[in-house]
């Protein structure tokens, strides 16, 4: 693995982002699967980028292997990864339109089509190639080594008041003429992640879904000396976290076990097979809310972890109080990302999803206590909590905040340690029932509507939720 650009530059790497998924229920044979798509240039981005990093002064360098030509925008429609892999272009060596076009898409400044060459080539390639024009708040480059027939890309967001002829000094005498002794070793590490040549990936079978997420996941993380990654079966963990690797292996094995937990407790007639769990977990909290910006959840600046829908990756940090609790915070953001899987990606109503996120933190079998104090006081509030959106459940104030957890979290132990007491079982069905009812609907307080089937039920329900608590 080379790791130039963060030696010589930098030593702080930007989170890589992974690309927003669409959604899209599929039905074949009478079995439902998500199937994720994506925009091609998303998609593109994401498999040509390996890498960027930054520092405090406000400079940026990021590192790209150009090896697909960039989509056709015209038309385009959100494609699956396997349909976009078996459709890509590799940019010839003499393909200059192709490659202008890449440079276009990744320059940090607008680019100009008379490029310009050092005054002398660098020793080991073939062709060198500035793209910046006279403009010297970046320099812009493209080059090709001698023992390749692949395009690189490097773009170096310089800081206000540099000495633009200094900087590109360094760059030719610190970074071009040390980057071709490793090239060949990016290469090989990207294409071990499934980044490899098109021409010869469109010869063998492609792999499936899963494992390309696993590749892009894999992928994002390549160039950071202090990433590593760990595979399960159903999970890739992404981690900063230091020298606890054995933690990471423990999340992986755990996570297995959890994710067939959540699958016995709330069902879902959407096959999941073709589904990753991607963790990418951070080694400090500033370092997470970087993330938080980066994927426009900025108002989340509050939590210690998130389920991205979109980005189809859970983000953590290694909290203060250590891996315990990183692990409970894990299980409660997996359940998060299970159940986006299991109802195609429709938001679900707080009250469950929260709730069981809560019950899950502890392990497969629930909490091993819950606080009951004074909780039949606030019967009244369930129906109002149940029909709750995400914005009326996560406003307010802490305190009310947390009240509202509190009773999502005693519904869930609820419903699986005293709703299966009560006669004749009214409240049973009432997952499945829920799950079904927002995949059809897509709504998710008609859902809980249809789970609980009349307000008298509703109200039985909420009775025999207040005598469970208070024998509690």
């Amino acid at each position: 693995m080379i790791l130039l650009a963060a030696s010589l530059f930098f030593t702080n790497p930007s989170p890589m982002e992974m690309p927003r998924a669409q959604a899209y229920l599929v039905k074949e044979k009478g079995v439902y699967r998500l199937e994720d798509r994506f925009d091609k240039t998303d998609l593109w981005i994401t498999r040509t980028v390996d890498g960027s990093w930054r520092d405090d002064d406000g400079r940026e360098f990021l590192l790209a292997t150009l090896a697909e030509a960039v989509p056709p925008i015209a038309k385009e429609r959100p494609v699956t990864r396997s349909d976009y892999v078996s459709g890509t272009v590799p940019i010839g060596k003499k393909d200059f339109d192709a490659l202008f076009s890449a440079v276009d898409m990744l320059s940090p400044v607008p680019p100009t089509e008379e490029f310009s060459r050092p005054h002398q080539t660098p020793r080991g390639y073939k062709d060198v190639r500035y793209y910046h024009g006279t403009n010297e708040s970046a320099i812009v480059c493209a080059y090709l080594p001698e023992k390749s027939d692949r395009w690189a890309f490097a773009a170096w967001t310089l800081a206000v008041g540099d000495d633009f002829a200094e900087r590109l000094k360094t760059f030719e005498d610190e970074f071009l003429a040390k980057e071709r002794v490793t090239l060949d070793e990016r290469r090989e590490s990207s294409a071990a992640s499934g980044k490899g040549d098109s021409r010869r990936a469109k010869k063998s079978p492609l792999p499936g879904e899963r494992e390309l997420l696993r590749a892009d996941a894999r992928h994002s993380v390549a160039l950071y000396d202090t990433w590593r990654v760990t595979d399960g079966d159903e999970f890739t963990v992404l981690d900063d976290i230091g020298s606890a690797h054995s933690f990471t292996v423990s999340v992986t094995n755990d996570l297995k076990r959890m994710r067939a937990a959540y699958a016995a407790t709330v069902p879902s007639p959407i096959d999941g097979s073709n589904v990753l769990c991607v963790a990418r977990i951070f080694a400090s909290r500033g370092e997470y809310l970087d993330a938080l910006e980066a994927n426009d959840h900025g108002d989340m600046e509050w939590s210690a972890a998130y389920w991205s829908p979109k980005r189809r990756e859970l983000v953590a940090y290694l909290p203060p109080d250590g891996s315990e609790k990183l692990l409970e915070t894990i299980r409660h953001e997996a359940f998060h990302q299970y159940l986006s899987y299991a109802t195609s990606m429709i938001p679900t109503s707080p009250w469950l999803n929260e709730g069981y996120a809560q019950y899950f933190e502890k392990g497969p079998d629930g909490p091993d206590f819950v606080d009951s104090a004074d909780l039949v006081t606030f019967a009244e509030q369930l129906p109002s909590l149940m029909a709750m959106d995400y914005d009326e459940f996560y406003s307010g104030t802490d305190l009310e905040r947390k009240l509202k957890y509190r009773l999502a979290l005693t519904i869930a132990v609820f419903l699986e340690k005293g709703a299966p007491e009560v006669r004749f079982e009214p409240f049973k069905d009432v997952k499945r029932d829920y799950v079904d009812a927002l995949i059809k609907t897509k709504d998710m307080r008609k859902a809980t509507a249809a789970a609980f089937k009349t307000e008298d039920n509703m109200k039985l329900f909420v009775s025999e939720w207040a005598k469970y608590w208070k024998e509690q």
